[in-house]
């Protein structure tokens, strides 16, 4: 067994202290690598670069210790048991990383736990210590991995143990005074934790949750209602703005802003808390879909690089789809509520030009460059597979109900994927999903995937939704209402900073937009328009009281250039989605009740 021992030893300074103990090192010299990643985050996070001091010893005598890489340290030969001590830097109050202060501490195995190479099979314990002090004394452990058992305020300090190395770090700690709750979901216990100061309603966040959870269990397990955990944690850190999330083989890590938890004197599904339920269920998702159906390029991952696949549009945008839809299904939502949801998503991808530009396929594979590092011209050259791979999963939906008159559908095509490939070791191979998706269909779905997931066609969504009685519309943007706008309002086509000091500084400019065919760019900054100083708070509201074709005296800053330029207002490329249920015939309202679960 590899002995890891964790102890926040300065919370005030943000230092942990790790100890990894490997009786029986490599004759040659051991190694110890830390995580450049970690699953379900796809971009290189160089871990390695928060780890301080490191120090060997063998038998009470200092051992050499060289760094060879950029995360990777190797021991000279010993005779006996090596322990190696490092401190590891926690300020990164992210999903991801570590965090440690006076109020609390959180890590992710990957950020904190050095790999023992040629070990990482081996069994893994892990002494998790309080911090000392009085005012530590209350503290708890909240934790998927094996260990003390849970009482009414969260676990005990001591000693937790996992099968390996990948389920070392696949199972987050929190630890702190929080708020611990339960609830049973198909007889697993599932707990929730909340650490920050809050005042949501408790029960009836645990009480959706609940429903949520239900609904994916026995999406997977239709006979059995069988979950693939025996316990599961909800972690959530709250605080005054954040969102987020990240999947683990029985807990999620969220953040999540204080406005999205339920109050016990706000009855309605506030925008807010509706937004925490997606992202909860979405998380919760991965349980099944990516945490054990899995790329075969994952089996097993390689921590010390990039790890490419083209599916993400599946593991990633499917999940997207399929957590909205469980929040309807389960009647935590209103089917009119859903639609509302799903009419924002269509309306968001099909705004922006990158989709036009590059398939979901393609985004896949360069997420660890280009989606989880965007920059200024994103949205005009690349497309989400999250956000469009979540309306190619609605389309396929729909077209297997179509197909097969509503006796199959693409919670078959999950199922099957879980039995054939939801076991460890066993990854999804490329090209697997279109072929289990056409046989569940018994149709040639070869076109459909060409074209919107290695091709960068929309999904024909107007007429499946029609199939299913629900009809899709646009509305200009800046009216109000379905009916023909007597005027349509213009806009720049740009998306302001967030700039503290009020200035109108372009962050993004759009393809098609009045802003960039006037030869403004990001980083500009807008100053006056028609002799009339502007700002952040009116430029907008300025535009629109000029009509289309209008063309305006521009005064703007690139740098610290002036600029003057004519800027003629465009047609707005955008519009807003509006989804409604239509009178239809019985047996497209037969397949909305089915698909909808309503």
């Amino acid at each position: 067994m590899i002995r890891y021992r964790i102890v926040p030893i300065h919370p005030a300074a943000h230092l942990w202290q790790v100890t990894v103990t490997v009786d029986q090192p490599d004759t040659a010299g051991q190694r110890f690598a830390l995580p450049v990643w970690i699953p379900g985050s796809y971009m290189i996070r160089e871990f390695a670069r928060h780890i301080g001091r490191v120090e060997a010893r063998c038998g009470g005598y200092a051992v050499a210790c060289e760094k060879i890489n950029k995360c990777t340290w190797q021991c000279a030969p010993v005779n006996g048991a090596l322990a190696l001590t490092y401190t590891v830097y926690a300020w990164d109050l992210s999903v991801r990383g570590a965090h440690l202060d006076h109020t609390h501490g959180f890590f992710n195995g990957a950020s904190v736990f050095l790999l023992v190479e040629g070990q990482r099979d081996s069994a893994c314990g892990v002494e998790i210590v309080r911090p000392i002090g009085e005012c530590y004394q209350g503290w708890k452990v909240a934790t998927s991995l094996a260990g003390p058992t849970a009482g009414d305020n969260g676990r005990d300090f001591g000693m937790y143990h996992a099968e390996n190395y990948d389920a070392l770090i696949d199972h987050p700690v929190e630890m702190g005074l929080f708020t611990h709750a339960t609830f049973d979901a198909c007889g697993v216990i599932h707990h929730l934790v909340l650490t920050g100061r809050h005042r949501a309603d408790v029960s009836r966040l645990t009480a959706d949750l609940k429903k949520i959870c239900e609904t994916q269990i026995r999406l997977f397990e239709p006979e059995t209602a069988t979950a693939p955990m025996s316990e599961y944690w909800f972690l959530i850190t709250v605080v005054g703005e954040g969102f987020g999330g990240l999947e683990h083989r029985a807990s999620t890590a969220l953040i999540v802003g204080r406005d999205e938890l339920p109050l016990a004197n706000e009855p309605r599904v506030t925008t807010g808390y509706r937004k925490l339920l997606s992202l909860a269920s979405h998380e919760y998702f991965h349980t099944w879909n990516v945490k054990r159906i899995m790329p075969e390029r994952f089996v097993p991952y390689d921590l010390t690089q990039e790890n490419y696949t083209k599916q993400l549009w599946f593991f990633e945008g499917f999940t997207d789809y399929y957590d909205d839809l469980m929040l309807v299904r389960s009647g935590v939502i209103s089917v009119l509520e859903y639609l509302e949801l799903e009419a924002d998503g269509i309306g968001r991808v099909l705004s922006q030009a990158g989709r036009t530009k590059q398939s979901v396929a393609d985004s896949s594979f360069d997420s660890w460059i280009k989606y989880y590092r965007q920059d200024e011209n994103s949205p005009n050259s690349i497309v989400s597979y999250y956000q469009k791979g979540a309306l190619i999963g609605l389309a396929l939906d729909l077209t297997i109900r179509e197909a097969t008159q509503d006796r199959y559908s693409l919670d078959d095509v999950m199922r099957d994927l879980w039995t054939r490939f939801g076991k460890p070791g066993i990854g999804v191979p490329e090209g697997e999903i279109e072929r289990v998706s056409t046989e569940v269909a018994g149709i040639d779905l070869s076109g459909f995937f060409a074209l919107t997931v290695y091709g960068t066609a929309d999904p024909d969504l107007t007429r499946l939704l029609a199939t299913a009685g629900v009809t899709l519309s646009w509305r200009a943007n800046g009216t109000t209402g379905a009916k023909t706008p007597e005027r349509v309002l213009p806009t720049l086509g740009a998306k302001l900073a967030s700039e503290s000091n009020g200035d109108a500084k372009l962050a993004q400019v759009f393809d098609g937009g009045s802003a960039i065919a006037a030869g403004l760019s990001a980083g500009d900054t807008i100053v006056a328009v028609d002799r009339l100083r502007v700002n952040a708070g009116n430029l907008e509201r300025r535009i629109r009281t000029y009509d289309i074709g209008s063309t305006l005296d521009v005064i703007a800053f690139r740098r610290d250039e002036m600029m003057e330029i004519k800027l003629t207002l465009l047609e707005p490329t955008t519009s807003t989605c509006v989804l409604t249920l239509s009178e239809s015939p019985p047996e497209a309202k037969t397949r909305r009740t089915n698909w909808l679960g309503r």
